[in-house]
């Protein structure tokens, strides 16, 4: 009867339909014996009508093959950042005066071009601190008077290497199955390198001929804040391209200056 029927397929059995076909052969039994036929056509008609009542009792909605189906679980996607690393970054940066250069008092420079470098800890993925330092080559324009009786004007112009070291407080986020991670950050910490001003004088009188003099004071060293947001890119989970903006805030709003870094970012 396997020959002539084949392997039938495993499903779910369902009790009516099985029941159902039990009857119906037992009625195809019946007539086979109630008509006389000899016992080879008895057995080939009983087994033909098992063979096409055979799919009736495996019936169901879901068919399974001879193998038991196994669930696979689905493969993680990579993580790109560790729950706790050590980074190392270098950039170069753009500088800009948050007003008219001239009225700067600090940078005095409408802009100017560096580089730096910035160490950080992350803990927990999600927070850093760290130190982070720069320098930019600040171009200054000033003005110059000189002179007995007659004074002189003149403009100088001299480059200068203005620089900060700050404390950091980085607040990161890296987006799952993803090599992004946006991130903002708050620093703290000392500014140097310019400042500088130039007092004129101006001495005699009377029966003495007036002399003009100009005096220049050299740089000074202010506190400095700083507030920024940005991106990260892992190109792998060991090096991330970053760019970021901050604004900073040196002794006064004069002195404000926004700031543009872009560079490579390791993570150890």
């Amino acid at each position: 009867m396997a020959s002539l029927c084949g392997q039938p397929r495993k499903l779910s059995e369902r009790l009516r339909v099985a029941q159902t076909s039990l009857y119906v052969l037992k009625l195809t039994v019946k007539f086979a014996f109630h008509y006389k036929s000899d016992a080879m056509k008895k057995s080939t008609f009983i087994s033909l009508a098992i063979c096409f009542l055979s799919p009736l009792v495996y019936a169901g909605t879901e068919t399974y093959s001879g193998k038991e189906l196994k669930q696979v679980a689905p493969q993680p996607c990579p993580e790109w950042y560790a729950d706790n690393e050590f980074n190392v970054g270098l950039w170069g940066t753009y500088v800009f005066t948050g007003n008219e250069w001239r009225d700067d008092r600090y940078i005095e420079s409408d802009h100017a071009w560096g580089g730096g470098v910035d160490a950080k800890y992350f803990f927990r993925r999600y927070f850093g601190i760290g130190i982070e330092g720069w320098v930019v080559d600040a171009r200054r324009e000033f003005e110059d008077v000189s002179g007995v009786e007659v004074f002189q004007f003149s403009t100088g112009h001299e480059s200068r290497a203005v620089g900060s070291v700050l404390g950091t407080l980085t607040l990161r986020y890296p987006i799952h199955c993803t090599r992004f991670a946006p991130y903002v950050w708050a620093g703290g910490g000392a500014i140097f390198g310019g400042g500088q001003r130039e007092r004129v004088h101006v001495t005699g009188g009377n029966l003495v001929l007036p002399v003009a003099t100009t005096d220049h004071l050299g740089a000074t060293t202010e506190a400095i804040g700083q507030l920024g947001a940005g991106l990260e890119i892992r190109f792998t989970p060991h090096i991330g391209w970053l760019s970021d903006f901050s604004w900073n805030v040196v002794n006064g709003r004069d002195n404000n200056f926004g700031m543009v870094r872009t560079g490579v970012n390791f993570a150890f």
